[in-house]
């Protein structure tokens, strides 16, 4: 859909600067919010104090992003009679057979961890000396992905490559000796897990004890490993799911689901539609750049864009964010809640604060501020041109009565003299100038 030429008044770019600036005091409000260190403590419903108010904060972006101006709502492209985005409700409850952001956080959930608890990895028991590790599905999109192994464990072998490998035990390594494994969440983010080998029996939190025999020493370097996984698969895993799980609610056309049940050992995302899942932008969502969605023509030859919609992206950004800590909640008895919050948290604060590359709100604000400019500009030139046209209109019906019947009076008197030569001209002839 091509841009809607209009004039400045019909929506300018000055109109929607106030709700970019409370959406932009909304998000530093939540990363103070989430910067001040407290306890972890959960209310009735599972949830921090920055959780609890994250609903309100989440309902007055979500208003902003509704606002109007001359009957217009403001951030739905060409789409100027409708809403914007839906209602906070149905975004994260959900409408009826429509799922919402709480629903496809937990579908996800499940598919992410997977039904063995080890995140969709497999560490088979040690056969021999070699301890394996890979992807359940190399192809999947979910849970833990192998990206490498690095050992430092003296006399071990490292084989093999993402999504399976394998390190071998040529002998006992030293005390101290360490490996490291280095995994991928469905967020993008990273996580190593290191495994110090040690002389102590029991061996502390990661960390492998050192047996007599090598084979029993890489059991239980196994065994290390599948405890330290299943650990971040209840702590950072879930963060990163829930974070995934918004991505593909808030910033995909359409919306992912996972595609199940059973959930659990999904394998693959699907188109979510309007039918089962809770479209949030409900705008235009045409191909058109975001800013060609107005257009105001302020010149002769001079057009400005200023058109907006909900759905850039760093708008989605914060609203996906502020709503993934809306729609998560914990089990007071889940003794990994707190490190799962701590890991949540710090994916937001991250994304709250911008991704290099990536559109920011004051790129928007600069946008409307650039077109405000061209508009001034224009309109200092447009007045300069009225001023002009209104001298030259004003020496045409300007001039005074008295004026112009001395003029008339003067033109008349000199009209007569001429015609009074001319008629004297007239009797001449050729005969007159003859001699006689």
């Amino acid at each position: 859909m091509s841009g809607r030429l209009s004039t400045a008044t019909r929506k300018s770019p000055a109109a929607p600067s106030s709700a970019l600036t409370a959406i932009g005091t909304i998000n530093d409000n939540v990363l103070q919010a989430l910067a001040e260190p407290s306890a972890f403590t959960l209310n009735a419903n599972g949830q921090t104090t920055a959780q609890s108010a994250a609903t309100a904060q989440l309902d007055a972006v979500l208003a902003a992003l509704n606002s109007q101006a001359a009957g217009n709502y403001l951030f739905s492209g060409t789409a100027v009679d409708q809403p914007a985005v839906a209602s906070t409700d149905a975004i994260l409850n959900g409408n009826g057979p429509q799922a919402g952001l709480k629903q496809v956080i937990a579908e996800r959930a499940q598919a992410d961890i997977g039904t063995s608890g080890l995140g969709r990895l497999l560490i088979p028991a040690a056969a021999g000396t070699t301890v394996s590790l890979g992807d359940d599905v190399a192809t999947s999109p979910f849970g833990f992905k192998l990206a490498g192994i690095t050992s430092n464990l003296t006399g071990a072998t490292v084989s093999g490559a993402p999504p399976a490998m394998s390190v071998t035990l040529g002998a006992n390594p030293n005390n101290g000796d360490s490996i490291q494994f280095n995994l991928t969440l469905p967020d993008g983010s990273s996580q190593t897990v290191t495994l110090q080998a040690t002389t102590a029996a029991p061996p502390g939190a990661n960390q492998f004890t050192i047996a007599p025999n090598v084979n029993v020493t890489a059991g239980n370097l196994q065994a290390a490993l599948a405890s330290a996984v299943t650990n971040l698969a209840q702590t950072a895993l879930p963060a990163a799911s829930a974070i995934a799980a918004a991505n593909d609610f808030f910033n995909s056309n359409p919306p992912q689901r996972v595609a199940g049940p059973p959930f659990g050992s999904a394998t693959a995302l699907v188109n979510g539609t309007s039918a089962n899942t809770v479209i949030w932008y409900t705008g235009d969502a045409g191909g058109t750049p975001a800013r060609s969605t107005a257009l105001a023509q302020v010149g002769p030859s001079t057009t400005v864009a200023y058109g907006l919609r909900a759905n850039e992206p760093a708008l989605s950004n914060i609203v996906a964010n502020i709503a993934v800590l809306a729609a998560t909640s914990y089990a007071p008895s889940n003794a990994n809640a707190s490190a799962s919050y701590a890991a949540l948290t710090e994916r937001v604060t991250t994304n709250l604060n911008g991704q290099s590359g990536a559109q920011s709100l004051a790129q928007i604000q600069g946008d409307l501020a650039t077109a405000q400019g061209a508009i001034n500009n224009a309109k200092s030139g447009n007045q300069q041109t009225q001023n002009t046209l209104t001298d030259m209109l004003q020496q045409i019906e300007g001039v005074s009565n008295d004026q112009v019947g001395a003029q008339i009076l003067t033109l008349q008197t000199n009209l007569q003299a001429s015609m009074e030569v001319t008629g004297l001209l007239s009797k001449l002839s050729l005969v007159n100038f003859l001699p006689t």
